[in-house]
């Protein structure tokens, strides 16, 4: 005889392991500590939004100002929820010196990330040279922070595998439910103007001519502007959570999330305060599962559903 209970669904197996982590975590999390990066970030976001503080940013000339600028917004994001998590909740975190060291070289990955560039003559036409060094960029920009991260873990990282590249916790089933809960939303937003201004990326590159290219320059464009999302997910939830694990425990999850709220400062302010969130909830995941790919599959499904709202609602 089978006992009832050992059939399990998918909307049973995501309340289950989805929604008991975020309550084993939300029960043990210093509440008060949550309560001031929460604050915090708010802080960051509104001077962000009231100063402008991104477009700065961007419209200075000097690579290195740009850098050093990134630099100092992300470390700051970094390293005050950690100086309130030594305050807070009594562990030494600063007598490592390996934890001060990553703390200070892990906002300089991504400083170097938003601010490498490159433009590669591969092309004689500007449009298709724009496309092919589109191509080109993101995926050379994972391999560069790859390669950086990997110097990290080779000297500090969890040895059971590469900062969360392993599917031995994951089950997709939870993930595609998310998923599918976010389908009616995005076919709604991609009757707005102001979503189709954006999606898909490709009219940036391509303009008026983006309908004209045959489907396997759109495929591959696509797939390299997914490339982007791996190396998401890779640095801010496989790094910034499994590699500071072994010093903060399930601590190191806002510190990420705070982080991660910087890094959509250019984008609207609904999208960047979402992110604070959806970046706790994908660390909460990642710290359980020890796995990026349940977040990959969310992050890089709804980014694609946007790029294929975008498509469909162009050409309404």
């Amino acid at each position: 005889m089978v006992a009832r209970h050992e059939k399990i669904s998918f909307t049973d197996y995501l309340v289950k392991s989805i929604f008991q982590y975020i309550r084993t975590y939300a029960a043990a999390t210093n509440k008060v500590l949550l309560l001031l990066v929460t604050l915090f970030t708010a802080v960051l976001v509104y001077c962000n939004y009231h100063y402008h503080m991104d477009r700065q940013i961007g419209a200075m000339d000097n690579l290195l100002l740009r850098f050093g600028a990134r630099y100092i917004v992300s470390l700051a994001a970094f390293a005050v929820p950690y100086l309130l998590t030594h305050v807070f909740t009594r562990k030494d975190l600063f007598a490592d010196p390996l934890f001060i060291v990553l703390l200070i070289i892990a906002p300089a990955i991504f400083a170097l990330k938003m601010e490498l560039s490159f433009n590669f003559f591969l092309a004689d036409e500007a449009i298709a040279n724009r496309y092919w060094n589109r191509v080109v960029y993101w995926p050379l920009l994972l391999l560069i922070t790859t390669i950086l991260i990997a110097c990290c873990w080779w000297r500090a990282g969890p040895k059971e595998s590469f900062y969360g590249v392993t599917t031995r916790n994951l089950h997709i089933g939870p993930y595609l439910i998310m998923l599918a809960i976010m389908v009616p939303l995005i076919a709604a937003a991609s009757t707005q103007p102001d979503f189709l201004a954006a999606y898909p990326k490709l009219r940036a590159v391509a303009g008026s001519t983006t309908d004209l290219l045959p489907l396997w320059k759109k495929v591959l464009f696509e797939l390299s502007y997914g490339s982007d999302f791996f190396t998401i997910e890779l640095f801010f939830r496989g790094f910034l959570v499994l590699a500071f694990v072994r010093f903060a425990g399930k601590d190191a999850i806002l510190p990420m999330a705070c982080f991660y709220c910087t890094i959509h400062f250019g984008k609207p302010l609904a999208e960047c305060i979402s992110s604070f969130f959806g970046g706790l909830l994908l660390g909460i995941v990642v710290y359980h599962t020890r796995s990026i790919f349940g977040g990959l599959i969310v992050h890089l499904g709804i980014a694609w559903m946007m790029e294929i709202g975008g498509y469909l609602g162009g050409s309404v």
